[in-house]
């Protein structure tokens, strides 16, 4: 029967075939390995490598995984194995610590230089902690000691396989992401938007620490993201912290860490967000907003790459990138003492401002465009867009609350409104007539204190220029409140 023959034989009768394969079998264990190598070039069967003294056992385990769709390699020497591991692609390694000639170990550090990404499963017959201390050490992803039942090892390896795929598909799909994002969240054509986003493509792919500036709702976050999802740390994590929602204690124990029992609550050992980045990107969002003690630990951690839990004497290192916004002029905040002038300049090694959308009406079409097509799906509409006469008056207005307030404005109105487009006549009369509509009536009490509470914050935020410090001085409450007012009443 000629080589092809052979080769059809087995193919389209693996089952009745695999009795036959045994470790002694010599030309059947050629044949295999010529159908494997010629397979190989037009499938992704993954393939198993078993180096086992015990021919019996390695026999069923194969048989075992045969019919689970595997293609096994079969050694009962450390230097056939080798040769196997050198000559083919072996998806995961069984090998048994003490074989003749190359003994498991060996051929464990042997298989992570020829190739790191095969899985390796180490057994011992006569097992020591010190030989499965050695094998994790070595790279092994799993340990067992003989005899050890064929079920049990099939599982592990089947387990194995299934996180290396899953693994492999989030860094596609990362990869993936960061080709087809391009900036796509970020809506608008203007010269000075088309600025900013050359300045991201810059310095994206360097280390550097960014600040980024800009008024409340121009987007700073969106930037944020962009910078990392084009970095080389785009596979790692994205930390955004708001620092002027928390108070200052939750606030350093979540950047920093804590130590069990460092303060009231503090029921155990607490990883804080600095070293929970493992080698992402932390964003540390208005930035102007933190404490005067906590500058210095950032400083510290942007300096030294090191930190220093609440409660601990042992700094830590650090792997991560800082980007950092804020909606105040953080030089006049320098030159009034409240934020230190080294951190300041630590910060702002590359800035990044993002303009108003006043200062771009170009760009207001667009973004329409775009937030009529992101609310249609959870409103359940389906608004094509806006009239023109509405664009003309949308670009006129002041929008002092940037992006964040448009999205607002173009989301009440499609809840409002019906038909294909929405109309002048759709706008809210706030919008249109420049002044603050009318709340409807309150007969609940509750909901009246509630009306008169966000005109009351909104006002004084008109009247300090959106300084949030300031109105939390003004209105007697803390700054954390405050910001959980504005997100409660939505006040952009």
């Amino acid at each position: 029967m000629c080589t092809s023959r052979i080769l059809r034989f087995w193919k389209k009768n693996r089952p009745l075939f695999l009795p036959l394969v045994t470790y002694s079998g010599i030309g059947v264990i050629i044949i295999t390995n010529f159908y494997c190598s010629a397979k190989r070039k037009e499938s992704t069967v993954p393939r198993l490598l078993i180096a086992d003294g015990d021919e019996g056992w390695g026999k069923e385990l194969g048989m075992f995984f045969m019919r689970e769709g595997y293609e096994v390699e079969c050694a009962r020497e450390g230097s056939t194995a080798l040769e196997v591991l050198r000559r083919d692609s072996i998806d995961v390694l069984l090998s048994e610590v003490d074989l003749e000639g190359v003994t498991g170990l060996q051929l464990l550090r042997q298989a992570q230089e020829i190739s790191p990404r095969t899985l390796a499963v180490l057994m011992a017959g006569r097992g020591s902690l010190e030989s499965a201390v050695e094998a994790i050490r070595l790279g092994a992803q799993d340990y067992f000691l003989k005899p050890v039942g064929v079920a049990e090892v099939a599982e592990r390896i089947i387990h194995l396989m299934d996180m290396r795929h899953r693994a492999e598909e989030v860094q596609f799909l990362r990869r993936r992401l960061v080709r087809e994002y391009d900036f796509r969240e970020i809506i608008g054509k203007s010269r000075a938007l088309r600025e900013v986003l050359e300045m991201v493509k810059k310095v994206a792919p360097t280390q550097t620490t960014v600040l980024i500036s800009g008024e409340s709702g121009t987007g700073k976050e969106l930037i944020a993201r962009a910078i990392h999802v084009h970095s080389d740390r785009r596979e790692k994590l994205f930390l955004p912290v708001n620092c002027g929602a928390l108070p200052e204690t939750l606030l350093e124990s979540l950047l920093f860490g804590h130590m069990k029992g460092s303060f009231t609550g503090a029921f155990a050992n607490q990883e804080g967000l600095f070293e929970k980045a493992r080698g992402g990107t932390i964003f540390l969002d208005e930035i102007g907003e933190i404490p005067q003690h906590l500058q210095v630990k950032l400083l510290r951690a942007l300096e030294a790459k090191e930190i220093l839990p609440i409660g601990s004497t042992s700094p830590r290192r650090i792997d991560v990138r800082v980007l950092a916004a804020t909606n105040r002029e953080l030089l006049k905040e320098v030159e009034a003492k409240r934020f230190r002038d080294d951190l300041y300049f630590r910060l702002n090694i590359m800035e990044i401002h993002i303009p108003p959308l006043r200062d771009r009406p170009e760009d207001i079409p667009l973004l329409v465009e775009y937030l009529v097509q992101k609310h249609n799906p959870e409103l359940k509409k389906n608004f094509k867009g806006a009239e023109g006469a509405v664009i003309r008056a949308l670009m006129g207005l002041p929008w002092k609350g940037n992006v964040r307030e448009l999205d607002n404005v173009i989301e009440h109105t499609m809840i409002l409104a019906d038909g294909e487009w929405i109309t002048l006549k759709d706008l809210p009369a706030s919008v249109l007539g420049g002044k603050e509509a009318a709340a409807p009536f309150a007969y609940s009490l509750k909901d009246a204190i509630r009306q008169f509470e966000k005109q009351h914050i909104m006002r004084v935020l008109d009247q300090v220029g959106q300084d949030r410090r300031e109105a939390a001085r003004l209105l007697e409450v803390s700054l954390s409140s405050l910001y959980r007012k504005i997100e409660e009443y939505g006040i952009p």
